[in-house]
């Protein structure tokens, strides 16, 4: 063989292997989204698929996403706008919905119409939104008593209306036509112990039920955790809706459960799942689903795969996350971008994007102790591996005892900010959680515009966070100390960037958010 033909040959085998290396990078990843969206539920519509999540004592509340290829996913809609004017969802009288507002939503379509439904414990009902147009509404709300815990709607051919749910034993009903309520006397007990196919002491009992037919069998999907296992996928079968049911463990891996099936328009199927990953929040995935008599099998060997036969991730922003300048020229200017949520029910007179053209400006209109107790919080998700936000502040309006500035937000809390103290202003870092809080450092504060950011390093559970100062948003300063980051059950959700302003002596101050900026790596 010449050179010329060793040189041939050499040349093919690398181009081959480019091509491999290439194809294998545009395929996506899991997680898909390494963000806090849990409670997954999926339909597709055509070739639209839509989903909808939980999050819980956030404003406007029950996130609708859209996406065309199952991987890349963007904010469409919300289901509502306030779920249930209260004490708990407006935070007063020392009240608050931290951990509860609405949890795991039921997301169908069925003749026309998209049906969102959520069940809570902070109005003790559940409540069910209806559409044509699921992205621009408006919804019809129906709700009624009780709150019925992690329940799916599931709509027959006939037009008969199901409900099941239920934690352990799981529970079957027959809805009203126009879902205003139970039909008397169809309650029965559909599963006596749903947790039996995991075996052993359950520390979790079967829950987040969500069910699906496919080829004349219906499907339950539940979570369990056994007591020294890991989060588990069951799925129960039955070719009838009201049973028997007989049921199997089809995953165990890292504890990736809970969620469904989902088809695509070629006929691959997936089960959508999410995994509790530290302090980022719960973040989905998604399984391959292979068909082996009449049984849903999850995984690649029992595992679930690093990459998918779906298009490339193309990352959270501006999908899911987004910066924002505040400048409205789209004559919109009352309208926030879907990536804002309000932490509890706002304050609308209290805020304004339209009192200095360019700014959020956010007003007292009480006084409060804690920033967890502060109305008009605006927030947006954290997410991994790293990410960071960095705002700019004009703090000329603060008067003795406010403070404002940058949060993360969770249960155990860190932000840098500023405090008035008289006439006297001043940059802190302050960490705390509901029974305490403490300062961490105190610089004095001649200026009256700031830069703020806050880091965040999720990658490997490392879970950890740290905050900096600046008078130029070039040259940045680090400023206390690292806030070690931990979800706890008690507010039930990720770590979210949050500007917030609060007063504890008056309520005639106001502070302007110039520009919310967020992005990748530290």
């Amino acid at each position: 063989m010449n050179y010329n033909s060793v040189f041939f040959l050499f040349s093919i085998t690398f181009l081959l292997s480019t091509i491999q290396v290439m194809g294998q990078e545009e395929k996506a990843k899991n997680p898909i989204i390494f963000a806090d969206v849990p409670d997954l539920s999926m339909i597709r519509v055509g070739e639209t698929y839509y989903m909808s999540s939980t999050t819980m004592h956030m404003a406007p509340g029950v996130p609708i996403m859209k996406s065309i290829d199952l991987t890349n996913w963007k904010l469409v809609n919300y289901a509502y706008e306030t779920l249930v004017d209260n004490r708990s969802m407006n935070l007063i009288e020392g009240k608050n919905a931290y951990g509860r507002g609405s949890w795991a939503s039921c997301l169908r379509y069925f003749q026309g119409y998209y049906y969102v439904s959520t069940f809570s414990q902070t109005s003790g009902k559940t409540h069910i939104f209806k559409t044509q147009d699921i992205e621009q509404g408006p919804w019809d709300e129906i709700s009624f008593e009780p709150s019925h815990h992690d329940h799916s709607i599931f709509f027959e051919e006939d037009g008969k209306v199901y409900m099941i749910w239920g934690a352990g034993t799981i529970k079957i009903v027959e809805l009203k036509n126009d879902l205003s309520g139970v039909v008397p006397g169809t309650e029965k007990v559909l599963i006596q112990n749903a947790s039996a196919p995991a075996e052993g002491e359950i520390m979790l009992p079967a829950e987040g039920s969500q069910l699906f037919k496919v080829n004349g069998y219906y499907y339950l999907f539940h979570i369990v955790w056994p007591k020294d296992g890991m989060r588990t996928v069951l799925v129960h079968r039955s070719k009838n809706i009201e049973g028997p049911y007989e049921g199997k463990v089809m995953l165990e891996d890292r504890g990736i459960a809970q969620g469904g099936l989902i088809d695509t328009p070629d006929g691959k199927w997936f089960a959508y799942l999410f995994r509790d990953y530290g302090a980022v929040g719960r973040i989905p995935y998604l399984v391959p689903v292979t068909w082996k008599e009449d049984w849903p099998i999850l995984g690649e060997d029992g595992k679930v795969p690093e990459k998918l036969d779906l298009p490339k991730n193309q990352g959270l922003m501006p999908g899911l996350v987004a910066s924002d300048e505040f400048d409205r020229t789209d004559g919109q200017s009352r309208l926030l971008p879907l990536v804002w949520q309000w932490n509890h029910n706002p304050v609308n007179e209290f805020w304004s994007l339209e009192e200095r053209s360019g700014f959020l400006r956010l007003k007292t209109n009480r006084v409060d102790k804690t920033v967890l107790e502060a109305r008009n919080t605006l927030t947006q998700r954290t997410f991994g591996p790293k990410s960071n936000g960095v705002t700019k502040l004009d703090v000329s309006g603060m008067k003795d005892g406010d403070y404002s500035g940058l949060l993360l937000l969770q249960k155990e809390y860190g932000f840098v900010g500023v405090k008035q103290s008289g006439d006297k202003k001043s940059i802190v870092i302050v960490l705390g959680n509901e029974s305490m809080e403490k300062e961490v450092e105190e610089l004095p504060l001649e200026n009256s515009i700031l830069y703020l950011k806050a880091s965040c390093d999720f990658e490997n559970l490392k879970d950890q966070a740290n905050f900096f100062y600046s008078f130029d948003g070039i040259q940045w300063h680090p400023i206390g100390e690292t806030l070690y980051m931990k979800y706890t059950l008690p507010h039930f959700m990720g770590y979210r960037f949050g500007l917030f302003y609060f007063g504890t002596k008056r309520t005639d101050g106001f502070v302007d958010f110039d520009f919310f900026r967020i992005g990748e790596g530290q």
